[in-house]
């Protein structure tokens, strides 16, 4: 039954970014679906009255069958609201403000039964504005989160910026979050799909977890050990992937892990560091399990579910990675490792 799921995506990024130049090509565009889009503040997005249709207190609807709908309060309700609306939508879209951390959004559709049963959460996407992000990230530890968080970046105003910066940049977003993927947009100018139903939280995709577990991937995965500084700063040479708030990534390997170590550990990890822990994700090879067990986590909440049997000639390890705050990597790996079985 999971087809009646509507996917949505939560979306973040600066005021100014550009989130209000991709929600109107959402609401305008030609494209042939119905999305909902859910913005906290109506009168932001300065929507063209030509295109709306129809309106009541809350809900727009718009001539391309879209909706927009705005949030005042209650984000369960909105989107209650709008799952019980005739016909449907393709997808919803969350609009958090400017500096609204997006776990909260997220963690609705983790939590809330009623809404999980008919929706899903499918990608964080950040929009980053590329003239003014190298500020922000010196200036705003919310801008690092929202990177941090994201499945998506927009690396947008991208014709602002000088080529050289533009790859400082991206070198800056990938000492942050090594998993997402990064467009680099004009206007915010990328095909929808490239945004919306992305399956990013979608457990069997969980794949897109690290650049080197897709099919041909190219790269050492050693790059993407970037050790972290500890509490006491021992500034030693290996201790140089650290953004300046201390967001980064870790990525775990290890080979079949016992379950009645592993489930009480990762309990007990999320619930100690989980406000410093942005997201988590693995696949997991479990001892005389013949299937893969796959996890997703945003802050505390993690929830996990067997996905596929192992092929054959697979090898059976078992990966997790982390995005976080002054993750403390020793005891992580230490941790994951003491969990072999």
């Amino acid at each position: 039954m999971p087809e009646t799921q509507i996917p949505v995506t939560v979306l973040t990024g600066y005021l100014g970014a550009g989130k209000t130049t991709l929600l109107n090509r959402i609401l305008s565009e030609n494209h042939g679906k119905r999305y909902a889009v859910v913005v906290n503040e109506f009168g932001e997005i300065g929507i063209d009255n030509d295109l709306i249709v129809e309106s009541d207190e809350e809900v727009y609807e718009m001539n391309n069958g879209c909706v927009c709908c705005t949030v005042r309060g209650d984000l369960i309700r909105v989107v209650e609201g709008l799952m019980k609306r005739p016909g449907g939508f393709d997808g919803i879209l969350v609009e958090t403000t400017g500096l609204a951390d997006p776990a909260p959004v997220a963690q609705t559709f983790f939590m809330d039964d009623d809404v999980r049963a008919k929706a899903k959460l499918d990608a964080v996407v950040t929009v980053a504005d590329a003239k003014h992000l190298a500020m922000r990230l010196a200036d705003a530890p919310e801008a690092q989160e929202q990177l941090g968080f994201a499945d998506v970046i927009l690396l947008n105003k991208t014709d602002l910026v000088g080529a050289d910066d533009l790859a400082a940049l991206e070198r800056r977003i990938r000492t942050i979050n090594p998993h997402a993927v990064i467009h680099r947009t004009e206007r915010c100018a990328i095909p929808l799909d490239k945004v919306l139903d992305r399956g990013a939280f979608d457990l069997d995709r969980v794949l897109s977890l690290d650049p080197d577990f897709l099919e041909g991937g190219h790269g050492d995965h050693d790059h993407h050990h970037h050790d972290h500084d500890h509490h006491d700063h021992d500034h030693d040479h290996h201790h140089d992937h650290i953004s300046e708030s201390g967001i980064g990534s870790l990525s775990l390997r290890a080979g079949e892990l016992d379950p009645n170590r592993f489930f009480p550990w990762i309990e007990q990890i999320t619930q100690a560091f989980g406000p410093d822990i942005l997201r988590l994700k693995g696949i997991i090879a479990l001892k005389d399990d013949p299937e893969r067990y796959v996890v997703q986590g945003v802050h505390m909440i993690i929830e996990g579910t067997h996905q596929r049997k192992w092929r054959d000639g697979e090898r059976r390890e078992s990966r997790l990675v982390f995005i976080g705050r002054r993750l403390e990597t020793d005891l992580l790996k230490a941790g994951f490792a003491a969990c072999q079985a």
